[in-house]
């Protein structure tokens, strides 16, 4: 059995697609790699930042469906998304998040590593984290980021989520996914890939007393695990039908195919393959300049660009 690996992206709901733009990109220093659309939605965008090339582990990705009311965090939600950074990288993080007004707690340990959290300006919960593994995982610097290369994110760290009850969660990840039980810290138990060394852990902490989750702005919508291609793919398709859980046929999403499922805590998960990638509509110098949509949805362009807001990119110089 082949192992699923660490986290391909995580998908949040925002606010105004600008001021998701003008953080992620203006302060945070990633690139837009894809301006598209919800596939099932098109009135909306789905806005993909990552390094330079798009790499999967470095993608966070967002719907803004700026008329939702804010989420609730709970069980079967994930409660925060901690992104890699450089060792010795936490000081440089807090004096530019604070000198744009982004309010941080204290840095903290956990897991043995430093960490910096902090919100973005639609509440979803964040974490800048010291990781010593960042020399091992994809990176491609973006040479036109504010943020300096030595500095910038390295991908995805982690997601936290919140269940009632962890074995039913655990079986899935050590049995279905092939995860491994990695650390402990306080109340939380971290899961590993032992396929990505780098990272992309999932962090569970058992919550019995919780109110469910609620999606909104400001919440995770769902967190999408790497599977090589099609055939990794359905082999791990095949395992979750065996084991009673409920996977959707693979989906084509065009720079990835998906399956999506809900993990018995409740947590929208995603397996999705680590290919064919962003650069297969669109020139790798000038990712994310312009609106893609994939081949199904292209007859419909006028119509989902009557809907779209428009968008400034890049975003002009956010002011300190």
């Amino acid at each position: 059995m082949r192992p699923v690996g660490g986290l391909h992206h995580v998908t949040a709901i925002s606010g105004p697609a600008q001021e998701n733009l003008d953080f992620y990109v203006g302060i945070l220093g990633l690139r837009l790699v894809k301006r598209s659309v919800n596939q099932d939605d098109p009135g909306v965008y789905h806005l993909f930042y990552a390094d330079a090339e798009g790499h999967p582990g470095t993608e966070l990705t967002f719907f803004p469906w700026q008329d939702m009311p804010p989420g609730r965090l709970g069980a079967g939600l994930s409660v925060e998304v901690a992104l890699a950074v450089p060792p010795g990288a936490l000081a440089y993080w807090q004096e530019r998040l604070h000198r744009y007004g982004v309010a941080t707690e204290a840095p903290q340990e956990r897991f043995g590593e430093r960490e910096l959290p902090f919100s973005d300006p639609h509440g979803l919960r964040l974490a800048l984290v010291e990781a010593a593994s960042v020399a091992e995982r994809p990176f491609n610097p973006w040479l036109e980021s504010p943020v300096p290369a030595a500095w910038q994110i390295r991908g995805l760290h982690a997601a936290r989520i919140w269940v009632r009850t962890l074995e039913p969660t655990a079986r899935l990840l050590v049995e279905g996914f092939g995860f491994e039980r990695s650390a402990s810290d306080g109340a939380w138990m971290r899961f590993r890939s032992p396929e990505d060394p780098a990272g992309g852990y999932l962090d569970v902490q058992v919550r019995p007393e919780a109110a469910s989750g609620r999606w909104g702005v400001g919440t995770v919508h769902h967190l999408a695990w790497r599977v090589v291609d099609a055939a990794h793919q359905e082999a791990v398709r095949e395992r979750l039908l065996l084991s009673g859980l409920s996977p959707t046929p693979p989906i084509d999403r065009f720079w990835f195919r998906s399956v999506y499922f809900r993990e018995p805590g409740g947590v929208l998960f995603e397996l999705a393959t680590d290919g064919p990638g962003f650069a297969i509509d669109e020139d790798p110098d000038h990712l994310g300049e312009r609106l893609i949509l994939p081949p199904w949805l292209e007859p419909r362009r006028k119509w989902i660009e009557s809907l779209l807001p428009p968008l400034r990119y890049p975003p002009a110089e956010v002011a300190p």
